[in-house]
């Protein structure tokens, strides 16, 4: 199984598109590095601009841009680009419906070295309640790729969580659409959600607890908003039980948005697995958060299994 992060493929897709779309723009906050916009700067330094490490302003231009007929991406660390700059998001791209896809890297616990203040463990809530917003989490830098087609053919405001580090590149049986949760492996006694590499902790959970003879259904959910709630009732119905599993807090993530959904939808229980309502330390590495928080594949089979034990 090949391995790649998910910020070199938006890197790469960055370089390869611009080829044959001049309209494409990037802005970037003094992380052109990490980001990986440097590939598109270096192949065209004419439709590059680095702000500095001033979020707010990277919105304000990349609004410009796109309010001049450009497709901008404006990118920095998750945390940064929708904390320090989230009022010129919702009063500026999103209330006019600009066409700026924020494409952030080091989300989740990629940037766990960096310490609590670099680590995005609230960004999907907060673009959740942005109306227009539309926010997607590839399961690997494939899917990436696939995502960031979606996001110029759909076009107008987008949120793209992206990771630091290599992930597996997985099988997947399906082509990317926009707003379709995708089922990874079948199952009828409960069923698990995800987003991010956290979809693939879960497959790995669900060979665990095959051995324990449960059969957990794994929900690939790429796209948090608008979420495919047809498919998450049916799950519900199909298995009587949800785990949601994420690289987030499990205040107003994907948790909340599963449990919501059903909520209307078709209720049923809901366990919500996730960072608890607390910062993230320092001088970290992402295992040691997994770990902490029991997103580990083992600790996902356990938690889902007392999940089934509890349901009956």
């Amino acid at each position: 199984m090949s391995a790649k992060a998910t910020r070199d493929a938006y890197g790469e897709w960055l370089v390869e598109t611009g080829k044959t779309n001049s309209d494409i723009v990037v802005v970037d906050a003094d992380l052109a590095e990490s980001t990986k916009t440097i590939l598109f700067a270096k192949a065209y330094p004419d439709r590059f601009f680095d702000v500095g490490a001033a979020e707010q302003n990277l919105i304000d231009v990349a609004a410009g841009l796109a309010i001049g007929g450009k497709r901008a991406f404006a990118s920095s660390f998750a945390y940064f680009l929708t904390g320090r700059a989230w009022d010129q998001i919702r009063n500026i791209v999103a209330h006019d419906g600009l066409n700026v896809c924020l494409v952030a890297s080091h989300g989740g616990f990629s940037a766990a070295a960096d310490g609590a203040s670099h680590l995005a463990l609230q960004d999907v809530a907060l673009m959740r309640v942005v109306p227009n917003m539309r926010i997607v989490v590839p399961v690997d830098a494939e899917e990436t790729r696939s995502a960031l087609d979606a996001a110029v053919a759909a076009g107008g405001p987008f949120y793209m969580r992206l990771r630091r580090d290599k992930e597996p590149i997985l099988q997947k049986g399906y082509s990317f659409t926009l707003g379709r949760a995708e089922t990874m492996r079948d199952g009828s006694d409960i069923t698990i959600v995800a987003f991010g590499p956290m979809v693939d902790a879960s497959l790995k959970a669900a060979a665990i607890l095959k051995e324990r003879r449960i059969d957990a259904r794994v929900i690939n959910v790429h796209t948090v908003k608008p979420l495919d709630a047809e498919a998450l009732a049916t799950a519900a119905k199909a298995t009587g039980a949800v785990v949601t599993v994420e690289d987030h807090s499990i205040l107003g993530g994907l948790g909340g948005a599963v449990a919501e959904t059903l909520a209307e939808r078709y209720p049923a229980p809901v366990k919500r697995l996730g960072a608890p309502d607390v910062y993230g330390g320092s001088s970290r590495n992402p295992d040691s958060f997994l770990k902490e928080f029991g997103l580990t594949p083992e600790a996902i089979a356990d938690s889902t299994e007392k999940a089934c034990n509890k349901r009956g």
